[in-house]
């Protein structure tokens, strides 16, 4: 009887687990891109390798952004990205921690594209900067597409652009960020 017990409380909590574990969504390749226009030349970057988790109960969004993963056009122009503006051997991940704060709005059962409001903290390069955007949330089968866009300025981050090259980097960066979220399991990542 004992072992019965036991086996059923397993269960119970096992399955409580795997209920809790619908509220979460993922992805390990996320993508965001940032875009800069100027006179010289655009500059545009793309990282597929960003992984976030957003919680559907609670609202809360995590992002983990590996800055040596931004791809650019030009190889002269990641390497100076990752040298001499972002440091990224000193400062190797960016990342994202806050909430969308309607999560309420989005109804798993109904496929629709639902407008999001998202609060939270973006770090780059040491420093932190309150983030307060729109976005979507589109539920698609299993699926969760999230897009947002924002825009930030080097100077928000402590990145000094050098005095010969400022003319060339527009004042804000446009910054896209699309997401195909599925459902968390304890073996997803």
């Amino acid at each position: 009887m004992k072992s019965i017990t036991i086996l059923l409380l397993i269960s119970l909590l096992c399955l409580a687990e795997a209920m809790q574990a619908q509220d979460r969504y993922f992805t390990k390749t996320g993508h965001i891109g940032f875009f800069s226009e100027a006179p010289l030349e655009n500059i545009e970057a793309h990282n597929q390798q960003v992984v976030s988790i957003l919680d559907l109960k609670t609202g809360e969004l995590v992002f983990s952004v590996p800055m040596k993963q931004f791809q650019f056009r030009k190889s002269l122009m990641q390497t100076h990205f990752n040298e001499n503006y972002v440091e990224s051997d000193k400062y190797p991940k960016a990342s994202f921690k806050g909430k969308v704060t309607n999560i309420q709005d989005v109804d798993l059962k109904r496929e629709a594209v639902y407008k999001v409001n998202v609060k939270g903290v973006l770090t780059i390069h040491g420093q932190h900067k309150a983030i307060d955007t729109v976005g979507t949330l589109e539920v698609k089968g299993l699926q969760l597409l999230g897009k947002s866009k924002f825009s930030v300025t080097p100077q928000e981050f402590g990145i000094t652009i050098p005095r010969l090259v400022r003319n060339n980097i527009a004042k804000t960066i446009a910054i896209t960020v699309d997401m195909i979220y599925v459902p968390f399991t304890g073996k997803s990542l």
